[in-house]
């Protein structure tokens, strides 16, 4: 057996993630605008022109000359110019205002706009309230400010949501390069497992943890598909792995205890499997298993090497050991730049006992505060207790050889 600290583990499985990518290139294929929401960009998107293309007002008001407008002129209202309108008089002279809304371009010879709420209006004429005053450019987004056309404005590699979709959509893309979705191929073990649409006796469990992983995949960027429940025999496991290896990477749910029926890692051994590692010295999901299958033979060839993680089959360890692990690998095979989970800092609602020897990933509760985000442990009944771990929204991550955990101590937080 070979059982690493946590953070010995996610290196590896982190090296490995990275170094696949390297060796195995990314498919990339071209889907409508709307649909490369949570996927990765594969080639960066350009501004097609200037933005903003015109010099842009921010304000409601008056488009002004700076020293006129401060030295307390009364300055006479020529006209107005709205948003997707431009200006179609001539310049503006001295002595003159045009009254100007947010987003309509700047009148030649005005380098400022006074907000309306700082001028004094008369019968057609406009001068600065009391106290107020303006600098050259106030209020004024210049052209090519934002990007020169032919820059870079959302940069290959990028996680796309609402802010780079509307990048995109401002550069007049309407579909977007993105990497493909490593496929994922999910095999719960045991006997005891039926599915949704039986009906369990007293010693039987619904197959929840593939539904859960296949989730977990979608939400991490990758395609899930869930094979066939293996029961606890050889043959049956056999048949996941071979079914399974065809896939970017292959997940087992449960079967990699040390009971007498779990088979995943033998039965993986004879498919002359590497075992990167064969626990984790955390708390749950120690017996988390990692590592790969070598290259198979296919019929034009030698096809590629397969990528597998055995996750504890109690649900709460499943969900916990694929945050932490799964995610992350999932992630840099869809084209991501990342470092390892998403971690937060909070601090610690209550007093919570230490415990040596493991850290422990509990299921909490995180309240988000302006000044001071909280967390507070969600009471459970252990690793198979789904109902806690719905009450969660988190994990509260405790280091060993701690004996105890004060309220008021900053602690990491693991998001989901």
């Amino acid at each position: 057996m070979r059982v690493m600290e946590f953070e010995e583990a996610l290196a590896e499985v982190l090296r490995h993630a990275r170094s696949l990518r390297e060796r195995r290139a990314l498919r990339v294929e071209t889907i409508p605008l709307l649909d490369a929401a949570g996927r990765v960009l594969a080639e960066p998107v350009l501004a097609d022109r200037d933005q903003p293309p015109f010099d842009r007002a921010t304000r409601d008001g008056f488009a002004v000359r700076a020293a006129e407008f401060s030295g307390g002129h009364a300055l006479t209202v020529v006209g107005q110019v709205r948003a997707g309108d431009a200006w179609a008089g001539e310049p503006i002279s001295p002595g003159e205002a045009i009254e100007i809304m947010t987003g309509a371009p700047i009148p030649p010879g005005a380098d400022a706009v006074a907000m309306i709420e700082h001028v004094a209006l008369h019968a057609g004429s406009v001068k600065a309230a009391a106290g107020r005053s303006l600098q050259g450019g106030e209020n004024i987004v210049p052209r090519g400010s934002e990007a020169r056309r032919g820059e870079t404005v959302v940069a290959a590699g990028s996680l796309i949501g609402a802010a780079e979709i509307a990048l995109a959509a401002t550069s007049g893309r309407a579909a977007l390069p993105v990497y493909a979705k490593p496929m994922v191929a999910i095999a719960a073990t045991g006997d005891e497992l039926v599915e949704l649409d039986q009906v369990p006796d007293a010693r039987q469990i619904r197959n929840s943890n593939s539904y859960s992983i296949a989730a977990m995949v979608t939400a991490a960027g990758g395609g899930p598909g869930r094979l066939n429940t293996a029961k606890d025999t050889r043959d049956e496991v056999r048949l996941r792995v071979a079914q399974g290896r065809t896939w970017d990477l292959l997940l087992f749910s449960g079967g990699v205890s040390m009971g007498k029926y779990d088979l995943v890692e033998e039965v993986l051994a004879e498919f002359d499997a590497e075992f990167l590692f064969t626990g984790v010295k955390m708390q749950p999901g120690k017996p988390l298993v990692f590592g790969r299958l070598p290259k198979r033979e296919d019929a034009d060839g030698a096809g590629p090497e397969c990528y597998f993680f055995g996750l504890p089959g109690n649900p709460v360890s499943t969900q916990v050991t694929f945050h932490c692990f799964v995610e992350p690998f999932l992630r840099i095979l869809c084209g991501e730049d990342i470092a390892g989970p998403r971690f937060v800092q909070a601090t610690l609602a209550e007093d919570v006992p230490g415990r040596s020897g493991l850290m422990r990933v509990l299921p909490a509760r995180l309240t988000t505060d302006l000044r001071e985000p909280s967390v507070r442990l969600v009471s459970w009944q252990g690793s198979g207790d789904l109902a806690a771990n719905a009450r969660a929204n988190c994990y509260a991550v405790l280091p060993p050889d701690r004996g105890e955990f004060r309220r008021g101590e900053v602690i990491s937080v693991l998001l989901r």
